[in-house]
């Protein structure tokens, strides 16, 4: 029970790879408090694992995080680990990528992390051993195409977590990020749906391509590589991003 009464906050708690970190971090002890926009699924994720707090919050909009941080304080105390996992992708060409959908990209997967980021960071200061933890993506470490507004918020997500890293490495904290590539969740479904749609060609198969090992990366596998991170005797491990991709990154 390495993380034993650690109070740890997960966004996006409630499906994929959210609900496969919330599973792992609470084997080690951890207390949870999962936020999200859908209280149904954050309930369904609650369901078997004992005593979870839930929050509903957009992580757009930052009022909003920090009434959840608020009540997820109440319940169970400072934070002591972040996880931003809240994310979201929508796929178009670049010259049909409006200005909403590029605004809408940055506000889910760079904004949200901006916001839990700050209103985590007094209490992650003052604990023994503070950990943040953002779910980027292969996204975030290459390009890929009809997908110019995720990529570039992912890349950003990756900047913003080496840049915060480097302010607070004199500090208890460390930050890193872990960027999976294609992994079995709903929204790599979606993915394999428009582009069946789009092609008539088979969708899975287009996207295990990418991964050397011929697969889709599991969520339990990205949730040993967080853990692992939240681990206090991981303390010299900081500014990284850490691939769990088959081999598609190097």
């Amino acid at each position: 029970m390495m993380l034993e009464g650690i109070h740890a906050v997960i966004t996006g708690g409630g499906t994929g790879i959210g609900a496969a970190i919330a599973r792992a971090l609470a084997s080690d002890g951890a207390k949870l408090t999962l936020i999200g926009r859908r209280e149904a699924v954050l309930r369904d994720a609650a369901a078997a694992l004992s005593g979870t707090h839930l929050e509903v919050a957009d992580v757009t909009d930052a009022a909003a995080v920090a009434a959840a941080f608020e009540g997820a304080r109440r319940v169970h105390g400072p934070i002591g680990i972040l996880i931003n996992n809240a994310g979201a992708v929508a796929t178009a060409p670049f010259g049909r990528t409006t200005a909403e959908m590029w605004r809408a990209a940055l506000a889910v997967n760079l904004d949200g992390a901006f916001h839990c980021m700050q209103a985590a960071l007094p209490d992650l200061k003052a604990a023994a051993a503070g950990r943040i933890v953002t779910i980027a993506s292969t996204a975030g470490l290459k390009g890929y195409a009809y997908t110019s507004a995720y990529v570039a918020a992912k890349h950003g997500v990756i900047g913003l977590t080496r840049a915060l890293a480097s302010e607070l490495a004199a500090t208890s904290v460390t930050v890193n990020a872990v960027c999976p590539g294609f992994t079995d969740t709903a929204i790599v479904d979606e993915a394999i749906e428009r582009i069946e749609q789009a092609t008539g060609q088979d969708g899975r198969a287009a996207l295990t391509r990418f991964n050397p090992q011929g697969r889709l990366i599991e969520p339990a596998e990205v949730a040993a590589a967080v853990r692992w991170l939240c681990l206090p005797e991981n303390r010299s491990v900081t500014g990284q991003a850490i691939v769990v991709a088959g081999g598609e990154v190097m």
